[in-house]
C-alpha cells in the first residue's frame, strides 16, 4: 500500500498544487504503518471506527525483556508474526490487552511459539513483507513457514479472518488463550473454551494485569466443518478441572478450564478459504454470541470489508486535505490514529461491565479506553470537530456513567474495557467534559456533568487532593510527582468552574476559581520554575531542573517541561516569569538547551528531545504555542516548523513517541490547520501556523470551514497576515463558534517573521486573570 501511495503522489506532484489531479482519496492516503516502529507503538491490522475489535498480528514476545516498544504487539522489523489478536492499544506507553491470539496452520501441530531465530521451532512464521497490506479496515500478509495467506477485516464487534491454506495441506487453526505477549506469568486468574453442538466455539479468561479484574469473552464460528478438535490446559502440575463427557478422551474434551489454555481445531485439506468469526464482550458469552450475530451473521469477508471500508471513508472526508505529498499522507494517518479510541465497549444489546465489575444496561453506546492525561489535551477537543455530535455525546456520557457506577464515586483516571487503571494523574475527565459541554454539545445532562465533576475533584484519598484542598498544593513529602498533580489539578478545577458558571452556580464558580490559582503556591520566583514543596512550606532541595526520576516531583518530565503547565492562565504566568521579553527567553532556552551532559536512558517516554522541549510526551506539547502568550507568536511559527520537521515522517518510525491512544496524532492534525487548543474549555484555539495548502473542515452542522494558504513553503515559514471571512484578524486565537458557523481562514507566509502581527496584549488568548 505505502508503495503505491508513493507512486501516485510522486506521479501528480504536490497535492496543493493548481489543478492538481488523482492524488490519493483520504483513504487512500493513509498509511497504518506509520508508528509501528520507533516509539509510536502503533499497530498496523484491522479496526473500524472507534471499534471495540482490533484485528492485528503480533510479532514476539520480547516485552517483558526489552520494555514496552512492544506494547501495541507488532513492530515493523520483526522478522516473523505469532498470530493474529482481537484487542490492541493504539500508541500507548503501557501494556495489556492482546486477547485471543488466533494462528493458522498447516503441516504438523504446534503448540508452542517456537524461537524467532529458529524457524519451524514453533507455530510462529516468517513472513513475506513485501506481500503485507494495511489499510484502514483491512490487513493482509503471506506467512511463508505455514504457506498461508491471511487476511483480516472487523466491523465495530467482530473480527474476520480469511486464510487461503496451501494445497495438499491440511487446514488448522489454533487458539493459544495463555498469557500473551503482554502478559506475566500469574496474569490469567482463569479461563474457559468450550465447543457447542453446533461447531460454535465460546470461552472467556479473568486476568489481573494492568486493569486488574479484567474479563474477556468470545464467541467463535468457522466457515467450514470441524473435522476434529482438542482442548488443553498446558499448566503444568495441575489436575485436568474441566468438563468431560463420559467416554472421551482428555483430547477429545467439549470444554476446558484453567489458566494455560490452548486449542487446535482440524479442517483436513480444503479447497477454498477459510472463515473464521471471532465477536468479542466484556460481559458474558451470550454477549459475545449476539455480538457476532448483530453484524457477523454471514460469511462475508467481502462485504464486511467494504462496509467497514465505507465507515473509514466518511470519517476522513470529514476533512479535506491539499498538502505536499508526505504531509498529506502524515496527516491523514494522525486522524485515522485519532478514530481508533475511545473504543465501543457496550454490546449490541446496550449491556456493559463497570468499573464496579458489574453488570449495567445503557441507551447509548458505551466508550472505553480513556487515556485521559493524554487526550484531553488535543484528542477530545479535536473529535468536538470532526466528529458528529452523538459520538461526542456518548463518550461523555460514557464518562458520567462510569462515575455513577465506581466503587470510588470519581470519573475514570485511565479506563480500559470499563476498568480503572489508576495510571497518571490529575482529573482530566473534567476538562473532557467540561470542554464539549461549553461547546454546546447537545444530549449531555449538565448537572448531572459538574456533579460528576465536582465529585472527583473533592475525592481526598486521591492522589494528594486532601492536602491540595487544605493547603492549597500537594506536598512532596507525602505524595510523589506532587508538583505535576498540583498545577494540573489547578487547571482541571478551572474548568470545573467554567462548567459551574454556565450552569448558574456562581458559588461553586468562585470555589474552584480560587482552586484555579493554586498553581502559583508552586511557582518559585527566585528560580522561575514550577517546584515541589513540603508540607512546612519549604520548597524541595536540591533542585535541578533537569530531573527525570519517576515517582519524585514531576509526572514523565522535569521543571522545564512543567513550569509552562498554566494553560487557564498564561497570562498570569508571563508575569511570573518576568514579563514578555523574559519568557520569550527562556522559552529559547528551552529549546535550545545542550542536552550534551544528560542521560535519560532510565526514563520511560522521554523521546522526541528538542533541547528540554520533549515532543515525545505530552507536558510539553502545548510549549510551542506559550510564545504567544508572550507577544511573540512569529517564535511560535518558527518552533512549530521545527518540531514538524524532526518529529512527524511519512514512514513506520514517523512518530517520536508513544501515539497515546491519538494525542500526538491529534497535535499534528490540529497543528497542521494552523491553531491548537492551549487550553480546552476556553473555547478558543491558539493560532500557530498552518503546514497545508488548504484545508477543508466538512463540520457535521453542515457548514464548511476552510483554512486557505498563499505562499506555504519550507522557506516561507512565516506568517504575514491572517484574514477571517476576509477581514483582517490581528488576534491571535479563533473561537470554536466562529469555525462552526463556517467561513475561511486565509492565511499569507512569507520567508521573514511579521513581528507586529499579534504582538500586543489586546491580540492574545485568554487567560483567567485577563478574561475581563
Amino acid at each position: 500500500m505505502r508503495m503505491a501511495i508513493m507512486a501516485a503522489v510522486l506521479a501528480v506532484g504536490l497535492a496543493g498544487a493548481a489543478g492538481a489531479q488523482d492524488v490519493p482519496s483520504p483513504y487512500d492516503a493513509v498509511d497504518p504503518f506509520i508508528g509501528t516502529a520507533g516509539k509510536g507503538h502503533t499497530f498496523p491490522g484491522a479496526v473500524a471506527p472507534f471499534g471495540m475489535v482490533q484485528l492485528s498480528p503480533d510479532t514476539d514476545y520480547k516485552l517483558l525483556r526489552e520494555g514496552y516498544d512492544w506494547a501495541s504487539g507488532y513492530r515493523y522489523d520483526d522478522p516473523t508474526i505469532l498470530g493474529f489478536s482481537h484487542t490492541h492499544f493504539s500508541g500507548t506507553g503501557h501494556s495489556d490487552l492482546g486477547d485471543l491470539l488466533v494462528v493458522p496452520q498447516s503441516g504438523e501441530l504446534q503448540w508452542d511459539a517456537g524461537a524467532a531465530d529458529q524457524p519451524g521451532s514453533g507455530y510462529r512464521s516468517r513472513y513475506d513483507k513485501a506481500s503485507e497490506v494495511a489499510e484502514p479496515g483491512y490487513y493482509a500478509v503471506n506467512l511463508t513457514d505455514s504457506g498461508v495467506r491471511a487476511e483480516l477485516t472487523t466491523g465495530v464487534r467482530v473480527g474476520l479472518h480469511r486464510y487461503a491454506f496451501p494445497e495438499g495441506r491440511p487446514a488448522r487453526v489454533l487458539i493459544d488463550f495463555r498469557p500473551s505477549i503482554y502478559d506475566y506469568p500469574g496474569k490469567v486468574l482463569w479461563s474457559r473454551i468450550r465447543v457447542h453442538a453446533d461447531g460454535t466455539v465460546t470461552g472467556f479468561r479473568e486476568t489481573r494485569g494492568w486493569a486488574p479484574g479484567r474479563q474477556f469473552y468470545f464467541a467463535i464460528r468457522f466457515s467450514k466443518p470441524v473435522t476434529g478438535y482438542q482442548l488443553r490446559d498446558r499448566e503444568e502440575n495441575v489436575p485436568y478441572r474441566g468438563f468431560r463427557q463420559p467416554g472421551r478422551t482428555p483430547d477429545d474434551r467439549q470444554q476446558v478450564e484453567g489458566r494455560q489454555l490452548e486449542a487446535a481445531f482440524d479442517f483436513g485439506e480444503i479447497d477454498a478459504p477459510l472463515l473464521v468469526q471471532v465477536a468479542i464482550s466484556s460481559v458474558d458469552e451470550a454477549g459475545a454470541l449476539a455480538n457476532l450475530e448483530s453484524e457477523g451473521g454471514a460469511f462475508d469477508f467481502d462485504g464486511l470489508r467494504a462496509n467497514t471500508r465505507a465507515q473509514w471513508e466518511e470519517a476522513l472526508n470529514v476533512v479535506q486535505i491539499e498538502a505536499a505529498p508526505e504531509m498529506r499522507t502524515s496527516i491523514y494517518t494522525a486522524l485515522y490514529h485519532t478514530l481508533i479510541a475511545p473504543s465501543v465497549h457496550s454490546d449490541a444489546d446496550g449491556r456493559w461491565r463497570g468499573p464496579d465489575n458489574g453488570v449495567h444496561q445503557a441507551d447509548f453506546t458505551v466508550h472505553s479506553t480513556f487515556s485521559l492525561w493524554d487526550t484531553f489535551r488535543a484528542e477530545h477537543p479535536l473529535l468536538t470537530l470532526v466528529q458528529p455530535p452523538f459520538r461526542n455525546a456518548d463518550m461523555v456520557n460514557s464518562l458520567i456513567a462510569a462515575q455513577r457506577v465506581s466503587p470510588y464515586g470519581i470519573l475514570p483516571v485511565w479506563s480500559f474495557a470499563g476498568q480503572e487503571t489508576w495510571t497518571m494523574i490529575g482529573y482530566h475527565a473534567v476538562p473532557v467534559i467540561a470542554d464539549a459541554y461549553l461547546k454546546g454539545l447537545p444530549g449531555v445532562d449538565g448537572e448531572a456533568a459538574l456533579n460528576a465533576m465536582i465529585a472527583s475533584a473533592s475525592y481526598r484519598p486521591y492522589g494528594g487532593l486532601g492536602d491540595y484542598m487544605d493547603l492549597g498544593y500537594v506536598p512532596i513529602d507525602r505524595e510523589p510527582e506532587a508538583a505535576s498533580k498540583t498545577v494540573e489539578y489547578a487547571y482541571d478545577d478551572w474548568t470545573i468552574a467554567r462548567m459551574a458558571e454556565r450552569l448558574g452556580k456562581a458559588d461553586v464558580a468562585a470555589g474552584f476559581d480560587r482552586r484555579a490559582g493554586f498553581w502559583r503556591n508552586t511557582f518559585d520566583p527566585q528560580t522561575g520554575f514550577v517546584r515541589a514543596r513540603l508540607a512546612d512550606g519549604s520548597f524541595r532541595e536540591p533542585f535541578d531542573p533537569t530531573a527525570i526520576n519517576y515517582g519524585s516531583d514531576y509526572t514523565e518530565g522535569n521543571a522545564w517541561q512543567y513550569s509552562w503547565f498554566v494553560p487557564q492562565d498564561m497570562a498570569a504566568l508571563v508575569g511570573a516569569m518576568g514579563g514578555d521579553a523574559a519568557t520569550v527567553a527562556k522559552l529559547d532556552a528551552m529549546f535550545d538547551f545542550d542536552n550534551s551532559g544528560l542521560d535519560y536512558s532510565h526514563a520511560e517516554d522521554i523521546a522526541g528531545l528538542i533541547g528540554q522541549y520533549i515532543h515525545g510526551n505530552e507536558p510539553s506539547h502545548h510549549s510551542a504555542y506559550a510564545y504567544v502568550f508572550a507577544g511573540a507568536p512569529w517564535r511560535t511559527q518558527a518552533r512549530l516548523k521545527q518540531i514538524m520537521d524532526s518529529q512527524y515522517h511519512s514512514r513506520p518510525d514517523g512518530l517520536a513517541g508513544n501515539d497515546d491512544v491519538g494525542q500526538m496524532s491529534a497535535w499534528l492534525m490540529f497543528s497542521a490547520m494552523g491553531f491548537y487548543p492551549v487550553t480546552p474549555g476556553s473555547g478558543q484555539y491558539v493560532i500557530g501556523r498552518p503546514f497545508t495548502d488548504r484545508t477543508v473542515l466538512n463540520l457535521a452542522n453542515g457548514r464548511r470551514f476552510t483554512i486557505a494558504t498563499e505562499g506555504l513553503s519550507d522557506d516561507h515559514p512565516y506568517i504575514q497576515s491572517v484574514t477571517l471571512n476576509g477581514r483582517p484578524l490581528a488576534r491571535t486565537w479563533i473561537g470554536h463558534d466562529e469555525i462552526m458557523a463556517g467561513g475561511e481562514l486565509r492565511f499569507v507566509m512569507g520567508a521573514e517573521p511579521n513581528t507586529a502581527w499579534g504582538a500586543g496584549p489586546e491580540a492574545r488568548p485568554y487567560s483567567m486573570s485577563t478574561a475581563d
